[in-house]
């Protein structure tokens, strides 16, 4: 029995009990408290390998840091399989990968200098969007970066920052950091430019002069969640700020993020049952990312960036929404529970992925559950629903 086995069982504890003789009692408490002591004990230990591999991320090279950032996942595999907290590895997933991150940015600068290029005497920064833009890193993550550097430095500046970028992508991959399939990294043009560039690229986006709208649409969603990592932070929250200010200013590009986050299909089908494949490879399961995960995180960045909030995790998004009257007490709960449900089933997709148990991190067979864990899933789904409906309302959309 783990710790939260124990916590699982313990309204079933109280039943038991009731019908117990008083040395049953003690022995069962007996047995309970040992294994609690186990696991404290297994815990301490993991905080300590943990610190410890945190500390050697500073002097490390590109070998080691690889080496590093795969024994990180795998004390972070193993306590959340023990706590199930996602809170506690969304955070420790994300401050370690941005530990990392940063210490790469210097052994890009450092090789870059032993080779003869110096850099120009402007700031920069990195930031991350999507997943770890929201510090909600997981167990399997790719790179989304971009990198902003500050105006002055000309063509000189232009040229320096493409050659970091295409090295930085390079040494992160080697880090262990996927290179992301929608190519949204700094190697990639569109991810890359000075300060200035930033903002006419930003304007020419929400004053849709560019082309291709449904490109358009999805690069300011992923900026949304824009984040400061390494380099100069107040560069980075400068280029954040403008992102948040434009989205707001220009109203028909929040309409039409609304818009989309409302239309996204959910894994409900009817009467409300939740709605699996009926054929193919993935007969019996939904796409737990598309059609669960993925809305409520998209529907709360939409009412987040309409009320001028600026955080980016989805849980304090919700909690702030709260506060200023957007949501009761009890919807924000159900929405964080909700959250909590639905990225506690993608993680562990994602630890059968890395055990080599099965080769897809994203669908779910919700009756190979328990019957109430499958309830909490199907409830939480409702909820979203409610809460597209409330978004399709207030952006009077028809």
């Amino acid at each position: 029995m783990t710790f939260n086995d124990t916590l699982s069982a313990i309204p079933e504890l109280h039943r038991i009990t009731r019908y117990c003789e008083a040395e049953e009692v003690g022995l069962l408490l007996r047995d309970l408290r040992n294994v609690l002591e186990q696991d404290r004990r297994q815990m301490l230990a993991w905080s300590e390998e943990y610190e410890d591999l945190l500390a050697r991320v500073q002097d490390a090279d590109s070998g080691v840091l690889t080496s590093i950032h795969q024994d990180l996942n795998r004390v972070e595999t193993e306590r959340f399989l023990l706590s199930y907290s996602v809170t506690a590895l969304h955070a420790n997933c994300t401050h370690y990968r941005d530990l990392i991150a940063a210490r790469t940015m210097t052994l890009v600068s450092a090789e870059m200098a032993a080779a003869g290029r110096q850099p120009p005497p402007v700031p920069c920064a990195l930031l991350s969007m999507g997943s770890d833009g929201r510090q909600e890193q997981t167990l399997i993550t790719d790179q989304d970066y971009l990198i902003v550097y500050g105006d002055g430095g000309g063509e000189t500046a232009d040229l320096y920052f493409k050659d970091f970028s295409d090295l930085l992508v390079d040494k992160l991959e080697e880090a262990g950091f996927k290179k992301c399939t929608g190519d949204i990294m700094p190697s990639n043009p569109t991810w890359r430019g000075s300060y200035s560039q930033w903002r006419k690229r930003l304007l020419a986006i929400v004053r849709y002069e560019f082309d291709d709208y449904a490109k358009n649409m999805m690069d300011l969603i992923v900026l949304s969640d824009a984040r400061y990592v390494a380099g100069d932070r107040e560069l980075a929250e400068q280029l954040a700020g403008m992102i948040r200010t434009m989205e707001q200013d220009y109203f028909q590009v929040l309409w039409g993020m609304a818009k989309a986050a409302t239309e996204m299909r959910l894994a409900l089908g009817f009467l409300k049952r939740l709605w699996t494949e009926s054929s193919g490879e993935h007969k019996g399961e939904f796409n737990l990312k598309l059609l669960a995960w993925a809305p409520l995180v998209m529907n709360i960045r939409i009412l987040a960036i309409n009320q001028g909030i600026p955080a980016t995790n989805t849980v304090e998004r919700i909690s702030l929404l709260e506060r200023e009257g957007s949501f009761s007490a009890s919807v924000a709960q159900e929405l964080r529970t909700a959250y909590h449900i639905l990225t506690k089933h993608r993680i562990l997709l994602q630890i059968k992925v890395l055990k080599g148990i099965q080769n897809d991190a994203y669908h779910l067979n919700p009756y190979q559950l328990p019957a109430a864990e499958r309830e909490k899933i199907r409830h939480g789904l409702i909820k979203i629903e409610e809460l597209q409906k409330v978004i399709h309302s207030n952006f009077s959309i028809v």
